[in-house]
């Protein structure tokens, strides 16, 4: 499937796309962010941000749609921006009939690193491992849309559609021997994902706690 990522933020709006196989192999397909200056009106910046993500949209046609979720901070300020460039993602997403998961920064580390309180540089040095990538994704806006990407796709959240033309044959013999059912009904990526969570869940008790967001 394909899976767009998306770390919404009025300054930078992290925009990250990937290819991942039913057994959990990933593919880079796009990575950028969409910027806008703090000062330009309101109205001229959501503008930026959604003709960014269309354009992504339209480009690249992912399955699905991966976005951080809001919540409340000490900076007002800055989750009201997350807001509403969250807004803009959801809106355009609904256009295309999309479905949108909502993944909190906890659970992209997990699910990214093992580790619910990972740091940013440890979510990208693992986001730069799994693409296989010569270097992390910078700025860090970009390495967590990827890492976002790669959470939605790795939590079973979204049903595995069929092998994208684009991608390659390779992918679907892989799919085809990595969807062997087993008696939970999740294939061995969802499984694997599954029993990491619970591990890092049993080491750290934060987990359930949202990870604050750096002013942007």
């Amino acid at each position: 499937m394909r899976v767009l990522g998306i770390d919404p933020g009025l300054t930078r709006c992290g925009v990250g796309i990937v290819d991942v196989a039913p057994d959990r192999r990933a593919t880079l397909v796009h990575v950028g962010v969409i910027r806008t200056s703090p000062d330009a009106r309101l109205e001229q910046r959501i503008h930026a941000i959604a003709v960014g993500v269309r354009a992504a949209l339209d480009q690249h046609r992912p399955d699905a749609v991966a976005l951080e979720r809001v919540f409340a901070q000490h900076n007002l300020s800055t989750v009201m921006g997350v807001a509403q460039a969250s807004g803009v993602v959801l809106a355009l997403a609904a256009e295309r009939d999309l479905r949108v998961g909502l993944h909190t920064p906890s659970e992209v580390k997990a699910a990214v690193t093992g580790y619910g309180a990972a740091e940013k540089a440890q979510v990208g040095t693992m986001v730069a491992r799994v693409l296989r990538l010569d270097e992390i994704p910078k700025p860090a806006d970009a390495a967590d849309a990827l890492a976002l990407a790669l959470c939605h796709a790795w939590s079973g959240q979204a049903a595995m559609p069929a092998p994208r033309a684009d991608v390659g044959g390779a992918i679907g013999s892989a799919g085809s021997a990595a969807m062997s059912a087993a008696g939970d009904g999740l294939t061995p990526a969802q499984r694997a994902w599954r029993d990491a969570e619970k591990r890092t869940a049993r080491v750290d008790p934060r987990l359930a706690a949202p990870t604050r967001k750096a002013s942007r």
